[in-house]
């Protein structure tokens, strides 16, 4: 736990590390006080009024004392909290933007969320509010002990020996709880995400759910969430009795002990056996206190060992030295790839060459591996064997800046930041002019929309582009792109949201394009796959046809049977 909380403070370590020292401290300085106790009642007990006034005074001065160094602990507690919050999210954040783009699936962003808002928040709360008494309850014993054996050895062994059995129980009650908790951590993420979607997506469920459907996924994953909760509060609750249970038990053990001296003392021992009894008293009440935090122990270890998982993963390794493509040409060689180990292969030794400035269209039905070998391309993931390779460098061998440099992407699932029109597509070049803006957006058809906006191309699109149509929002993401005018342009779809007179708008840009920056496009419209100088067909991960368009159409194969089905698909009619 200590290491990865460690890990997430970073260079604010040394805060924690303080803290942790100033918390020991506090402990032994809780002991050293309640030890007080031993020669004042003594003294009482034995009739001198006046040297147990002096111990009183300095019971009264270590009570003073441990108050104000309490209060300046919760400070450095709270200084430490702020440091989570304001620091270990960038962390967090910074080691997840050197990820592989493809770790970035539905379930790892609804569990990166989950830890971003709730876990760093039950995280931030530990160090003023739970390791605090747990520090303070685990030392102030260990000084208890040290009076227990001046007083009598055989307790002071006894309450010795308590402490790694108490230990021993609350680790194996956190085992009860563990499952649970991760299981309820799981569902409560899942839940949050099924939320904003609930949200987001109001059109398409009012659309198709008409009869009260539409929440029904929604009532599925609260009801998961509520299931699970219920079970970890069962749980917890068994693990904090036995934990309870454990601490009376020792407290038995030394009333017992205690007991067993008391028979045929002297009244000097009997006054001995009187004070060790009150220590046995104060030696469990710190350990009831760390009996009551184990469960929220538990819990933040849950979220530490969360961050632990993303913090552990590995990101895609970055060349010592990066070199620089030579052009913009495109080569696989020998290239196999599977998305996890125990997932069929993707990908199956995949070879070909793009030469630069050239148009290659791959086709293939849903599943072939075209857009795997597009992200490849990107560096979403690293190929499992063979290699990728721009202007003859092998991707792995490029840094970050010069691999983003050489690419631009227009892909399916379009995202757009919450700003306006003109923000959106300057992201393609930072310190573009309005005209620069205006002209891409010329050619992507973006012109048509900002036309009939009040606000131009000022328009706020709102959060994830939730003002305008799919297909408007592809016209941003395509204009983004050709605002970005790098040598190798990857396009995925991109007419697939558009209407007709758009389709052919993107299909005269794209062909404006060619020459000028190396075109890689996964397309189904005959009129852009008719354009490419070579056409990749994809079958199960492997290339089974490759050639110029007229020769593919006149082989029969596979582009044969794809011109046919979109010959005949042109002459449907709704009757």
């Amino acid at each position: 736990m200590l290491k990865t909380f460690v890990r997430l403070l970073g260079e604010d370590a040394p805060t924690l590390r303080r803290y942790a020292v100033m918390a020991v401290f506090y402990g032994l300085l809780s002991g050293l006080t309640l030890i007080t106790l031993v020669p004042l009642i003594s003294h009482l007990l034995a009739g001198d009024a006046l040297e147990a006034g002096r111990w009183l005074i300095a019971l009264l001065f270590g009570v003073t004392a441990c108050a104000l160094w309490r209060r300046t602990l919760d400070k450095a507690g709270v200084a430490v909290g702020v440091a989570v919050l304001q620091g270990a999210r960038q962390r967090v954040g910074d080691h997840v933007a050197r990820l592989p783009l493809g770790w970035f699936s539905a379930q790892n962003s609804a569990r990166l969320g989950h830890l971003i808002t709730q876990g760093m928040m039950a995280v931030a709360q530990l160090p003023a509010h739970v390791f605090t008494p747990v520090i303070s309850g685990a030392v102030t014993p260990l000084v208890l002990v040290a009076a227990l054996f001046a007083l009598h050895w055989p307790l002071g062994v006894l309450a010795l020996l308590a402490l790694p059995v108490l230990v021993g129980v609350m680790l194996l009650t956190a085992r009860l709880g563990q499952s649970a908790d991760n299981t309820y951590q799981q569902n409560f993420a899942q839940t949050s995400q099924r939320m904003v979607e609930f949200a987001q997506a109001q059109s398409v469920l009012r659309a198709f759910n008409g009869s009260g459907g539409a929440t029904r996924l929604l009532d599925q994953a609260i009801d998961q969430q509520r299931q699970s909760g219920q079970r970890l509060i069962y749980r917890s609750s068994l693990s904090a009795v036995f934990n309870a249970w454990a601490v009376q038990g020792i407290f038995c053990a030394l009333l017992v002990a205690v007991a067993l001296w008391c028979d045929a003392l002297d009244a000097h021992e009997a006054i001995a056996a009187c004070v060790a009894l009150v220590l046995v008293c104060r030696y469990i009440e710190p350990l009831l206190e760390v009996a009551s935090y184990g469960e929220i122990l538990r819990s933040a270890n849950a979220q530490l060992d969360e961050v632990h998982s993303i913090l552990a993963e590995q990101p895609l390794p970055v060349a010592a030295q990066a070199k620089m493509p030579m052009d913009s040409s495109v080569e696989l060689r020998n290239v196999s790839f599977r998305y996890a180990p125990n997932e069929p292969q993707v990908l199956r030794g995949v070879s070909l060459r793009i030469e630069p400035g050239s148009m290659t269209a791959l086709i293939g039905a849903s599943g072939s591996g075209k857009t795997t070998l597009v992200r490849l391309l990107a560096r979403f993931f690293d190929a499992n064997r063979g290699q990728v390779l721009i202007g003859g460098v092998e991707v792995r061998e490029m840094s970050e800046a010069v691999l983003a440099a050489q690419i631009s992407q227009i892909f399916q699932d379009t995202y757009l930041f919450q700003g306006s029109i003109a923000d959106n597509i300057r992201l393609g070049k930072p310190g573009a002019s309005l005209a620069e803006i205006a002209a891409v957006a010329q050619q992507a058809g973006v012109a048509e929309i900002i036309a009939r906006l009040p606000l131009g191309l000022h328009t706020p699109v709102g959060e994830g582009g939730a003002r305008l149509s799919g297909g408007e929002r592809q016209r941003i993401a395509i204009a983004r792109a050709l605002l970005k005018d790098a040598p190798i342009l990857l396009v995925d779809e991109a007419t697939a949201a558009l209407d007709t007179y758009n389709q052919a708008a993107i299909a005269d840009a794209l062909a404006r394009l060619r020459g000028r920056c190396t075109l890689i496009v996964i397309a189904h419209q005959l009129s852009t796959v008719a354009m490419a100088d070579q056409i990749l067909v994809l079958d199960d991960g492997e290339i089974v046809e490759q050639g110029t368009p007229a020769i593919l159409a006149a082989s029969a194969g596979r582009y044969a049977q794809f011109l046919a089905q979109r010959r005949a698909a042109r002459g449907w009619r709704i009757a």
